[in-house]
């Protein structure tokens, strides 16, 4: 089976479906590679990396769909919404697509998906368990987006992160706050605590607090009480907004004394709930910042602006999206891990192993046969359920 990695075509995106250290394991696997030619230029990987590593370069992106049986991508059609279409005449009947799909955005662009006849996988649906998670690569790229989000806020607030005694006296910390303690969140907390702030964290999963602890962290206890705080996956669940009101009132105050505020509560399909009002912005303290890492999702800032930097009061809010891609190398190899081991599991003997009692496999196919298969995205889009054959 031929696997084909093109160059991704997002603007701005500059990781790579599969790093050069991954395909030996590949090749031993019985996987043959191709490789668009400059795919991994732009995350550290020349093409002779690929080359001597034993990956085919192939000078167009026409030609790795060609030959492919199996696409990797980061940003597929779908997550890839400025020009991920481009790609839909290039796939075929049969053919595997393997990346980000984003499969609750779009009805439109799955169904787009599966028009060509593709058989895609997307993996934000991977299941949250022991046995998925060398697979997991939306907490490989969470993770990346945390770290990077602290870095950048550092490098902004016009103030040092740790204290410091000088000859001209004692530098206090940054007091630092992130609100949604998952992968991303927890990642923010412990870079936030290297750089020496003092960190407090807060999330509607009274669960977490145990592991914002154990980072050295202030878990922020509001007297409200959620309704089923997470899901089987792991994943925080909506709240009415009579409790999101409620909420914003307790965390305005806590807002208001921090320096750096770094917001990563999203629910899997749904725009993201409103956490800081416009209010709590212009009771912040001024040159502080914002980073919303749930801008893409419609921000838990109300005055977010997706992709945009804004100055609001002499508060700085940062809308920042695909973070990750920021730090393409090390992004890059995560994910092209992820992959690979998804890729052991899925292709036995040179074919694809459509085994839907496995788990992983029923969790994370979204189309085949020019049908969106996965009860669960049905589910979602109301979708009739399929005819069983």
């Amino acid at each position: 089976m031929i696997v084909g990695v093109p160059t991704e075509s997002f603007p701005g995106e500059r990781r790579v479906a599969l790093s050069p250290i991954v395909i030996p394991t590949l090749t031993k696997a019985g996987l043959k590679v191709v490789v668009q030619e400059g795919a991994g230029v732009q995350a550290g990987f020349p093409d002779a990396d690929f080359f001597t590593r034993g990956a085919t370069i192939l000078p167009t992106r026409q030609e790795v769909f060609a030959q492919a049986d199996l696409v990797a991508q980061v940003l597929c059609h779908g997550a890839n919404d400025q020009t991920g279409v481009t790609d839909l005449p290039l796939l075929r009947k049969d053919q595997a697509l393997v990346g980000f799909l984003r499969p609750m955005g779009s009805v439109t662009s799955i169904q787009q998906i599966a028009d060509t006849g593709a058989i895609s996988f997307s993996v934000e649906l991977m299941p949250r368990t022991t046995r998925a998670q060398s697979m997991d690569a939306l907490s490989s790229m969470a993770t990346i987006a945390g770290y990077k989000a602290v870095v950048v806020a550092a490098s902004t607030v016009p103030r040092l992160f740790p204290m410091l005694t000088t000859a001209a006296g004692t530098i206090t910390p940054a007091r630092v706050l992130v609100i949604g303690v998952g992968v991303a969140g927890l990642q923010a907390i412990a870079t936030a605590k290297r750089l020496g702030a003092v960190v407090s964290a807060y999330d509607v999963r009274p669960a977490v607090k145990e592991q914002v602890q154990s980072l050295g962290a202030r878990f922020v206890e509001l007297p409200l009480e959620a309704k089923d705080a997470q899901d089987a996956r792991g994943y925080a669940t909506a709240q009415d907004e009579a409790f999101y009101q409620k909420q914003r009132e307790l965390l305005g105050r806590v807002v208001a004394e921090s320096d750096v505020v770094i917001t990563t509560a999203v629910v899997p399909g749904k725009k993201a709930p409103i956490l800081v009002t416009a209010d709590m912005v212009h009771h912040m303290v001024p040159g502080s910042i914002l980073i919303d890492l749930a801008a893409e999702r419609g921000g838990n800032c109300e005055l977010t602006q997706m992709g945009r930097d804004i100055v609001v009061n002499d508060v700085t809010l940062m809308g920042r999206i695909n973070l990750a891609a920021s730090v393409p190398y090390h992004a890059s190899l995560m994910y092209s891990r992820n992959i690979t081991a998804f890729l052991q599991l899925l292709v036995k003997d040179g074919k694809l192993r459509l085994d839907l009692d496995d788990e992983i496999i029923r969790e994370t196919m979204v189309t085949r046969g020019g049908q969106i298969t996965n009860a669960r995205i049905r589910t979602f889009f109301a979708l009739p359920p399929l005819e069983a054959k």
